[in-house]
Parts: structure tokens; sequence; C-alpha cells
């Protein structure tokens, strides 16, 4: 992403929103520039990863991380052990003693959703031959985060009170995938668009609470959490695409 007069977090489209009501003061503009930019790094450490990973990691090992994502409990072991990961990142990155904690606990989960992304990206590109799905998945989720962001910065919308039912939400979702592990059935193309219903709302709640409930010495933590929105987003609506492709 670049902050051009297009990005709703650039000087431009930051006085907007002071000027429609949010009342942002200094320190406030300023911690929401250094959480978008490490937003930007994560995203970008992610990419870089993925590409590594796509050159060192021999092909064996890539087919053998697929059949595990699609035969049901060494998934569901993988899918525990990055809940593991990700609770330790974040506790890392909401550190208030260790800025250096902080910034491990984001590079941590940097890395964790680079190898739990990593076997859906080789099924887009190996074994489905398209390439161009994750771009196209990319520029989806771009043009959706744009928007919600958008519609919180204009609006000055305070959304902290979602943070119950998104939870709420969010476990139903994990019992639903791993019931669908255990029994080995396709959640299917109705329970990713509610994947990405979800997705959205989490990153309408995170910026809200970028712009109102975040300290501003919290730049890490918060671009923690709407990184993983924003990741959780890319996921689902690369697995719509993929069904759709599938289906061709």
């Amino acid at each position: 992403m670049s902050y051009d007069q297009s990005n709703p977090y650039s000087v431009h489209s930051m006085n907007q929103a002071v000027d429609v009501g949010l009342g942002l003061d200094e320190a406030r503009v300023g911690f929401i520039r250094r959480t978008y930019a490490h937003l930007t790094v994560a995203i970008l450490g992610l990419i870089a990863i993925e590409t590594v990973l796509f050159s060192v990691v021999p092909a064996a090992t890539m087919e053998a991380m697929v059949a595990r994502m699609l035969g049901g409990m060494g998934w569901l072991l993988v899918l525990g052990a990055f809940m593991v990961v990700s609770w330790v990142a974040r506790t890392w990155a909401n550190s208030d003693t260790s800025k250096p904690m902080q910034y491990l606990g984001l590079s941590l989960y940097v890395v964790a959703q680079a190898v739990i992304l990593l076997p859906m990206l080789y099924l887009c590109i190996r074994v489905l031959g398209d390439p161009s799905l994750p771009i196209k998945a990319g520029a989806i989720t771009a043009t959706c985060f744009l928007g919600l962001t958008a519609f919180v910065f204009l609006t000055g919308a305070d959304l902290s009170s979602w943070g119950k039912y998104l939870a709420i939400a969010g476990f139903v979702a994990m019992g639903v995938i791993v019931v669908g592990i255990l029994f080995g059935f396709s959640l299917g193309l109705f329970f990713s668009a509610a994947m990405v219903a979800l997705a959205s709302g989490y990153i309408l709640y995170d910026t809200s609470n970028i712009i109102h409930q975040y300290r501003t010495d919290q730049y890490v933590a918060a671009s923690l959490a709407l990184f993983a929105s924003v990741v959780l987003l890319f996921w689902y609506v690369l697995r719509i695409l993929m069904s759709f492709s599938s289906n061709d």
C-alpha cells in the first residue's frame, strides 16, 4: 500500500478526518501513521518470507503440507500450534515493558502466518496452476480493506462494543472448522463468505480501536491486530477464488 491521496492514512485523509469531527490530536495522528507503517512492513515481510519459502522448501515437503491441510487430523494439529504461537505473539506484542519484545511478537506472528499460508499458496500456484489467484485475492483484499477503513475514518464510528460479538462469532467459526476437520466434510463457499464478513467486521473493529481505544504507544500491538484481520480476509477471499477456479 502506498501513502498517496487514495490512501485513507495519508496526511490529506487524516486532515479530512479531523475536519469531520474526529478531533485527532497530534499524538494520535502520529500513532496512526506508525501503526499503518508497521502494518505495511508486516505485509511486505509476509510477501518476502513466502517468496523465500517457495524458493527453498522442497516440492515434496510442500506436497506433504498440502496433503496435511486437506487430510484431517494433521491440519488440526497445525492449527492448534498456530493458535498457541499466535497467543504468544500477541502477548509479546502487548508487552508494556519491552519494545524489543513487542517487535519480536509481531515478527513471530508474521512468520507464523507465512507458514500457515504456504500450503494454500502452493495449491494455487503449483497444483491448480494459476499464480494469478493470490494476486487477485490480494487486490480484492486491499480494496475491501481501504473501503472499510475509509468508512471508519470518515464516520468516526466507535465500534469497541463489537468485540464480544466478534469473539463469539470467532469461537463459533473455529468450532465449525474443528468439526469439519474431524468429520471430513467441506465447509464450502457459504462458510468462506461468512468468514469474509467476519474478517471485515474485525477490520472495522480494529480500525475503530486504533482511532478511539489504543494508547498512542501501542502501535506494534495495533498493527498486529490489524494484520491478523487483513490476512484472515485474504485467506477466505483466496478460498472463494479457488472454489470458482476449481469449478471451471
